[in-house]
């Protein structure tokens, strides 16, 4: 049997507009368009703006040093980290239990891209690894879900119409 969350996960990939790929009419299309950019509240700002800027090769696009905050960017994504006030009394986010983001997906070129990445994450010291590269329900599209070092759950995803399938 899978797991609830392998299957919500591929429920939702499933009944996605964006998976679906349907096209739309202006007038059917939603006020709303797409992720502008994604804020979080981390408990080791420097080493998790590291960990985007070094460990996954984003940029630096700016901070705030009075908050303090620090902003990094691929280039189509924009992700603003903000450092809570007091590291040793901040809440660890529990995603069974707590109201709050539970992951951010992120699409991975190729799979010898997503093995790549997993290697770097099993060797840098503040990541955990949840799970290595594995089919999302029966595949071909390929995931897996870490931790950076400020805890936040991060799933790397490879989807089928990335991967070559050979018959």
């Amino acid at each position: 049997m899978k797991p609830l969350s392998l299957l919500l996960t591929t429920s939702i990939l499933l009944a996605s507009p964006v998976a679906a790929q349907t096209k739309t009419t202006a007038q059917e299309e939603t006020a709303t368009l797409e992720l502008n950019h994604i804020g979080f509240a981390v408990s080791k700002l420097d080493d998790t703006a590291s960990f985007f800027v070094d460990t996954l090769g984003w940029k630096r696009a700016g901070g705030r040093p009075e908050y303090p905050a620090k902003f990094v960017t691929n280039g189509k994504m924009f992700v603003t980290l903000w450092q809570v006030n007091d590291p040793a009394k901040a809440v660890s986010f529990d995603r069974k239990n707590n109201v709050g983001l539970h992951h951010m997906a992120i699409t991975v070129r190729d799979l010898p891209a997503l093995h790549d990445l997993h290697r770097k994450f099993v060797a840098h010291t503040g990541v955990v690894v949840e799970f290595a590269p594995e089919f999302l329900g029966n595949g071909p599209a390929t995931h897996m879900m870490i931790r950076e070092p400020s805890g936040l759950r991060l799933e790397f995803i490879v989807p089928a119409s990335r991967i070559e399938t050979k018959n």
